[in-house]
Formats: C-alpha cells, sequence, structure tokens
C-alpha cells in the first residue's frame, strides 16, 4: 500500500509517518523533500516537477520489492492529479489523508521547531491555495489530536 499523507509544512506529516513506520510491517518513509535536498539550489517552482517525477521512480520501486511506501508531501490538486496518473498502473491500495490543523497551531512552534520566516509564509500559502481542504483524500483536522492518536486514526481507516 501507499499512503501519502498531504497538509502544510508544520501539519504533522512526517512525525505521524515515522509512527505508522513503527506500526506497519515493511514500509519504506520517502521524504520527498529528501529530494529537494539534492537540488536546493534550484528555485522551488522548477525542482518540485522534478522531485515528484523521482518520488514516482521511487515509489514504483519501493513497490515492486512489495513494500508499503509513507510519503508525508504537500500536494496540490495538479501534483495530486499527476501523482495518481503515474501511480495508476501500480497494484497496490493508494491511500490519501491531509492533516490540517487550523492555521493559528500550524504557525506554532512545535516540539523543538522553531519556525522561520520563509516557512511561516509558506505554511500561509498552503491554506491560501487549499492544500488543507483539497477535493481529495480524508482530510484531518487534527489540531486537537496526539501525532499518536493520527496515526491510530489513519490506521483504522486503512485496515
Amino acid at each position: 500500500m501507499i499512503i501519502f499523507l498531504n497538509g502544510s509544512i508544520n501539519a504533522g506529516k512526517t512525525t505521524v509517518a515515522k509512527i505508522l513506520t513503527k506500526k506497519l510491517s515493511d514500509v519504506a518513509l520517502l521524504e520527498i523533500d529528501a529530494l529537494r535536498n539534492m537540488i536546493d539550489w534550484m528555485p522551488i517552482d522548477q525542482a518540485v516537477p522534478i522531485n515528484l517525477e523521482n518520488a514516482i521512480s521511487v515509489i514504483k520501486n519501493f513497490s515492486k520489492r512489495n513494500l508499503n511506501v509513507i510519503v508525508p508531501y504537500p500536494l496540490s490538486q495538479k501534483n495530486y492529479d499527476y501523482m495518481t496518473e503515474n501511480l495508476k498502473d501500480l497494484e497496490t491500495k493508494i491511500y490519501f489523508f491531509t492533516l490540517a490543523p487550523k492555521i493559528e497551531k500550524a504557525l506554532t512552534n512545535r516540539g523543538t521547531r522553531e519556525l522561520d520566516d520563509w516557512e511561516r509564509e509558506r505554511i500561509q500559502h498552503h491554506y491560501n491555495i487549499g492544500i488543507t481542504n483539497p477535493t481529495f483524500g480524508e482530510i484531518i483536522d487534527n489540531s486537537e489530536q496526539t501525532p499518536e492518536e493520527t496515526a491510530d486514526y489513519i490506521l483504522v481507516k486503512i485496515s
């Protein structure tokens, strides 16, 4: 199976993904941001299509080896369409969950993470363009949930 965790920066995607990797078997965690880091000198609007193309290849590679794949990444409608079109030939279930805490929560420092100005602007951008309210998958308001509760909710939904 493939589980996409959509949502803004600081929505809890990576934290929930790491919890899920411990609760599921044979899991690969694909951080598309790690692919972005390889070309971090490139403007983000040019890098995103390359990152998604590389992510498709990695997902297919893991899936071919019967691994479950968890992908925490903010998906616009356009990028969701691209991913689903390019993964439609896989013989595995694909789930999409959007973590959508209230913006006030997303804009706060949580744990050891201290948001910088760019991240705060990007969070506002994600909320403005609808990343947290997509037309696809299931939206989870995790404002008042612990990451463990959010992960457990997802586990119930995929079982």
